[in-house]
């Protein structure tokens, strides 16, 4: 069985995690505290990030070589288009969010509000916070432009992208930081990525000291 290095909230496990369960690949999942900097886990990536994922007898690091990989190997049910020109759109807007939205979002109110206080590194930065705040309000429009003129985020059919922006809303819908009430457009795009099968483990995630809200796991949020 294949065995993932993960921590729960890390959007970018997250879209690994995603990818497995969309292409139906049974997975251990080991919660890795990367921080700490372990030495067998030091040896498994001396990068020293999570996900590493073990499959097919080799040790895999970096979750966007490692979604390639799941593509290239198991192309059923695929996540990227045949299109090279669709392929590029979704590769460009899985980059917005573990880049763009990753640095303005993510790391300025989960990793302020969790990370943080898992790794004993004080409390949060409010600046941060507060622009991390401001900055979701962009991207949520964003997305909303995106899905006035698409079925999906980079297209007709769901891809790594919705996958992508949905492991980053995910993380922070965990700690209530996204306003769903903003766009309905975006909401709905959610709640029919939340009620796919591949999202049921992410659903169940707990993170200790830090409880989920009510209506995270509720498919009728």
């Amino acid at each position: 069985m294949a065995r993932l290095f993960h921590v729960p909230l890390s959007p970018f496990c997250r879209k690994v995690r995603l990818s497995l369960a969309e292409k139906k690949i049974e997975v251990e999942l080991v919660e890795e505290r990367y921080w700490e900097q372990d030495p067998d886990f030091m040896r498994r990536n001396p990068a020293g990030k999570v996900p590493v994922l073990r499959l097919d007898g080799i040790i895999m690091s970096e979750s966007a070589a490692i979604c390639e990989y799941l593509e290239e190997t198991r192309p059923d049910p695929s996540l990227l288009p045949s299109d090279p020109v669709e392929r590029l759109e979704v590769r460009r807007l899985v980059s917005w969010f573990d880049d763009k939205f990753h640095t303005e979002v993510t790391s300025n109110l989960l990793y302020e509000r969790v990370n943080k206080k898992m790794m004993k590194q004080g409390y949060p930065d409010s600046k941060n916070v507060k622009a991390g705040a401001k900055a979701i309000k962009y991207h949520l429009d964003y997305m909303t432009w995106l899905l006035d003129h698409r079925r999906w985020l980079a297209g007709d059919k769901m891809t790594l992208a919705d996958f992508a922006a949905a492991a980053h809303l995910s993380s922070l819908d965990y700690i209530s930081d996204v306003d769903w009430n903003r766009s309905e457009v975006v909401k709905d795009w959610y709640a029919k990525i939340k009620s796919r099968p591949a999202f049921r483990a992410l659903l169940a995630d707990q993170v200790s000291g830090f409880p989920p809200p009510k209506h995270y796991n509720d498919l009728d949020f």
